[in-house]
């Protein structure tokens, strides 16, 4: 499993995914985000786009932003789009009231992040939230911090700042939810008989 960084102290054990997320994490244990998402087709839905389809330019899409690609889904009020020297999207920065990320992981578990600003490398599959960024993944748990960054590829997880996490218990396999207060579960309760007055 992959450390989690606090401003310098380990943590081993969880790692959180997000996935990205967005948010996606490293404290959550072999979460990585859905193998295959960075080779489908990019789409975009805004209010308005301007920019350039060529090299080294950037294109800004503005309201009600969706990027999708695969089961990543980023949103927010504005994105910026940087394609590299092949015309290819190699980095994604959203603003937002607060901008959202979210992927499916191998295991089809559901990471989110967010924060108001989100600054997506497509190329090496990292993420970067600031500042007050959020990342939890389903099941497990999450992670705040005035920054945080994930990388998708091998979930290791970094915090600076106010940083806190909540790590989920693992369910047990077979167990049953405890009997509701007074010994009786609900349904026992509304299948006894009523006693007579």
């Amino acid at each position: 499993m992959k450390p989690f960084r606090d401003s310098g102290a380990r943590f081993g054990g969880l790692v959180v995914r997000s996935c990205a997320a967005l948010v996606m994490i490293g404290f959550l244990p072999c979460a990585h985000a859905k193998t295959g998402d960075r080779n489908q087709p990019m789409n975009t839905t805004q209010d308005s786009v301007s920019g350039f389809n060529a090299p080294n330019t950037v294109t800004t899409l503005t309201g009600h932003v969706v990027v999708t690609q695969g089961t990543m889904k980023a949103t927010g009020d504005i994105a910026h789009l940087y394609l590299d020297a092949d015309s290819q999207i190699s980095r994604i920065v959203v603003t937002g009231n607060p901008a959202h990320i979210q992927q499916l992981d191998d295991n089809d578990k559901l990471m989110t992040g967010e924060a108001p600003t989100l600054d997506y490398d497509n190329i090496n599959g990292i993420a970067v939230l600031t500042p007050h960024g959020v990342v939890t993944e389903q099941d497990t748990g999450d992670a705040r911090a005035d920054k945080l960054t994930y990388n998708t590829n091998t979930t290791y997880f970094t915090g600076d700042g106010n940083v806190s996490a909540t790590y989920l218990p693992k369910p047990k396999p077979g167990k049953t939810a405890p009997p509701a207060q007074g010994g009786a579960t609900p349904a026992a309760a509304s299948t006894a008989p009523a006693s007579k007055p």
